[in-house]
């Protein structure tokens, strides 16, 4: 079957499978932020990345709830997506000198992941809702609200403050 680590036959061995997906990746995005807290030079980025921080633990916390509630032990598989995205933000931020531009390539590289874990939430709502999973749907969609706050909040400052200081470098 390739990267699965079992067969997946069935749309809850699907669900099951993009889960313990979304669960690495929330793992690794515990471990990716605090470099981007230390590499950010804008305290209110470093600020943002210091509060996603918090959440994406909580985001974790409900992820272990909703394999609980379907009836199964919180388990990540590895997602070489996540693993691309922080490998590449790595890559960009260790090429840049100015810190302005710097900034810019952190909420960049941020989106990225954020863009990331919106896909992947809103395809496992509308499968737990399939699946007739209306409760799992419910945590999972307080997860899909914040993903999406925290896209906005990083436009908004790249719009507003980081991008016009790094075109100004």
């Amino acid at each position: 079957m390739g990267l699965f680590s079992k067969d997946i036959t069935t749309l809850d061995d699907l669900f099951v499978h993009t889960l313990q997906d979304i669960y690495y990746a929330e793992n690794q995005i515990t471990k990716a932020l605090p470099k981007m807290i230390g590499k950010a030079t804008s305290p209110e980025l470093k600020q943002g990345f210091e509060m996603h921080l918090k959440e994406t633990e909580g985001q974790i916390a409900r992820l272990e709830r909703v394999f609980e509630m379907h009836g199964q032990k919180p388990k990540a598989v590895q997602c070489p997506a996540i693993d691309g995205i922080i490998k590449e933000a790595n890559e960009v931020a260790g090429d840049i000198a100015d810190k302005d531009v710097l900034d810019a390539a952190l909420v960049a590289s941020a989106q990225a992941v954020e863009h990331y874990e919106i896909t992947r939430y809103g395809t496992l709502i509308a499968w737990a809702k399939q699946l007739g999973r209306d409760d799992c749907a419910a945590v999972l969609a307080e997860t899909l609200e914040e993903e999406k706050a925290t896209d906005i909040k990083l436009s908004k400052m790249a719009e507003t403050k980081v991008n016009r200081q790094a075109e100004l470098a």
